[in-house]
């Protein structure tokens, strides 16, 4: 009873801190767009000398067309072949010498790039990120070695990786004419019928100041860095060409769909993707919290009944997909050995009734709370996530300040909103569903 009474009194300590930090450390920043279209975000912390350099491309796989997939994940490989003054391979090295770091990725909605610099390298790093929208090299020599690169990733990331196929199967089994249906790694039959000119094409559509957000935070003095900026992106000319928006709005789904995957595992996994609203929505907020109370850790209830108590799973979770469009609410189990996958799949079903049935206790409640509010302190804790966070609110949301306010949000989640938001969309007929089997039980 003391240990229950300890663990509740720390729960509610840790919510408590958490909750001062959102409140008294405001995340300050300067905001303003340059002529071309380029949004430039500046957040000047001082506490350590170092720089997030990043720029958010509003472009993914969500952008592509049938037959043309991956090509926003090309791009984010592309754009560190060199440029017309930096030449080949140079791009990683040049960043590593100067003692930072760096990197990029793609999402359904967005390419990211990054450096991680000591602040008296700002000025390297603003250059090289001006280079890249403006001089990036588009060339037959980039192009063929980066089709290679893709191709290993996706061989060695998701074609002989256990389960790796699964968010593949999983979008292309839920949607039907959005273009989440394809993955951002895309296909190697598009990139191989690709020609140069669709690759330069796409470069001048969607890498233009216009489609780009500039965000850096660290060490640095506003004023200053608004010189710098001016002086490496402000000529870059805004882009000519239409950006697509994809206006696509899925079908509602009736009925369940269901599929069965035979894959080069031992233990079966099932797999459930759900259909939910788009990011920043209310019910995505209560959606959200409804996974952290079902696998927000090894005491939550997915991974505590099917994991612990029953021993049916390996690994039991929930993920909700924050896309910008409509998206997807998984939950996935993996077979612990022996363990049938039906019977799996009505253990998985019976905590998602419970949550629909049963009512929250408000001590699981606040406990969820605290999560949260712990959560969104520590994805705002180091520059480089303050950088990402900033872009991201101004270009899903319109509104940078939601790196301060957003908790309120969360906060406005009641225990009846997850309870409804449960039965609204946890649905037979709102779902598809994915078993995944060992290549030894298919049928001959």
């Amino acid at each position: 009873m003391k240990r229950k009474l300890f663990i509740c009194l720390l729960w509610c300590a840790t919510g408590f801190s958490a909750l001062a930090q959102t409140k008294s450390n405001k995340i300050e920043f300067t905001e303003y767009t340059l002529p071309n279209g380029l949004h430039v975000i500046l957040h000047q912390d001082n506490s350590t000398p170092n720089v997030a350099v990043s720029v958010l491309y509003h472009v993914g796989s969500k952008n592509e067309q049938a037959g043309r997939t991956g090509f926003a994940h090309f791009f984010e490989h592309l754009m560190f072949e060199g440029t017309e003054n930096i030449d080949r391979g140079q791009y990683m090295s040049m960043v590593q010498n100067a003692g930072g770091t760096l990197n990029a990725n793609t999402s359904f909605d967005r390419t990211y790039y990054f450096e991680l610099l000591p602040s008296n390298q700002l000025a390297l790093g603003l250059w090289m990120e001006a280079e890249r929208m403006k001089h990036a090299k588009i060339d037959e020599v980039g192009v063929e070695t980066q089709r290679k690169v893709v191709q290993e990733e996706k061989r060695e990331r998701i074609d002989n990786q256990p389960y790796g196929t699964l968010g593949e199967n999983v979008f292309d089994l839920a949607y039907t004419k959005h273009p989440y249906r394809f993955m951002p790694i895309g296909s190697f039959e598009d990139l191989n019928n690709a020609k140069i000119e669709e690759f330069r094409d796409f470069y001048k559509t969607f890498y233009v100041p216009n489609n780009a957000t500039l965000s850096i935070a660290g060490d640095i003095k506003i004023e200053d860095t608004k010189k710098l900026i001016e002086q490496y992106f402000a000529a870059i000319p805004k882009g000519t060409k239409e950006i697509p928006r994809p206006n696509i709005v899925e079908p509602k789904q009736t009925e369940e769909r269901r599929k069965v995957v035979y894959d080069n595992i031992q233990l079966p996994a099932v797999i459930q993707a759900y259909h939910i609203p788009a990011q920043g929505t209310p019910d995505y907020y209560a959606l959200s919290m409804l996974t952290t109370l079902l696998s927000g850790g090894e005491s939550a209830r997915l991974p505590k009944a099917l994991v612990d108590k029953q021993q049916k799973a390996v690994v039991a979770q929930s993920i909700p997909f924050p896309t910008e469009d409509p998206g997807l609410f998984l939950t996935l189990a993996i077979a612990n050995m022996g363990v049938k996958v039906d019977d799996l799949e009505s253990a998985m079903n019976a905590e998602i009734e419970r949550v629909k049935t049963e009512q929250l206790d408000d001590k699981e409640f606040q406990k969820l709370r605290n999560q949260i509010e712990s959560q969104f302190v520590q994805q705002n804790s180091t520059v480089a996530g303050r950088a990402e966070n900033l872009a991201d609110y101004h270009v899903y949301y319109g509104d940078a300040n939601l790196i301060n306010t957003e908790i309120e949000r969360y906060m406005k989640v009641s225990k009846e909103d997850i309870k409804r938001v449960a039965n609204q969309y946890l649905t037979k007929e709102n779902r598809v569903v994915l078993h995944y089997l060992p290549k030894s039980a298919q049928p001959k």
